[in-house]
Parts: C-alpha cells; structure tokens; sequence
C-alpha cells in the first residue's frame, strides 16, 4: 500500500479545502473530555447555615463548625442538645479558640440550640 505524501492529500481533497476550525475544536474537545475536566464555577457563600451535632463525635462537631465558618455564611444556627459535653465545648469554641474571631455573637435559641452570627470570609 503507497503511503500518502502531502502532495497526494492536496490533490485528493482539492485546492479549494479550508478545514473547519470549529468543527475541529469540537471534535478535540470530545475526544478529550474537556466538558467534565473543566472547573465548575464557585458557589455562592450560603447566607445562613444550620448544622446538628447531634450524633456526631466532639472531632466531627469542630469539623462541621469550622465548614460553617470557612464558608463564608453569615449566620448560623447551631443545635447542640440540651446537655452533653458539645453544648459546652460549642461555648468554649465560639469564646476560647481559633474561630473566635471569625464569631461576632451567639445567644441561645432554647436551651440546646445557638444563634450565632458570623463575619464574613474574606478572599
């Protein structure tokens, strides 16, 4: 079998051929995959958030609390439980530790739940 030369494809294809680029982009792209590689565009920051420690491990609670905080919301409302050492550790969060800062106020809702409010995150 004669392998094709440029000349060869000139002449089969005539002089006249002009490659259609988008067609060529759209071809590469799906061949590539690139519609699910591409980043998706961020969220938007939730304006209120509302998280249940319940059933959930002292190490899980700061996780949740500290999503809440990096997030962006400006609000928040925190169930605690009525007794139990969360309720505690979520006041001594919120007053003694690294989110502090990040916490303007909170006032209990009832007696196991918080309000909190937030600052916002900045980029």
């Amino acid at each position: 079998m004669k392998q094709l030369n440029d000349s060869d494809i000139a002449n089969m294809i005539g002089e006249d051929f002009i490659a259609d680029e988008n067609q060529i982009k759209k071809s590469v792209r799906q061949e590539l995959h690139l519609s699910t590689r591409m980043a998706k565009a961020p969220r938007p920051a939730p304006q209120h958030a509302t998280i249940d420690f319940h059933q959930h491990t002292e190490e899980e609670a700061w996780n949740m609390l500290m999503d809440v905080v990096n997030s962006g919301a400006r609000s928040a409302t925190i169930i605690t439980g009525a007794s139990g050492i969360l309720k505690q550790r979520f006041q001594q969060w919120a007053t003694e530790s690294i989110i502090s800062p990040h916490i303007i106020s909170f006032e209990p809702i009832n007696n196991g739940s918080f309000s909190v409010k937030l600052h916002r995150k900045r980029k």
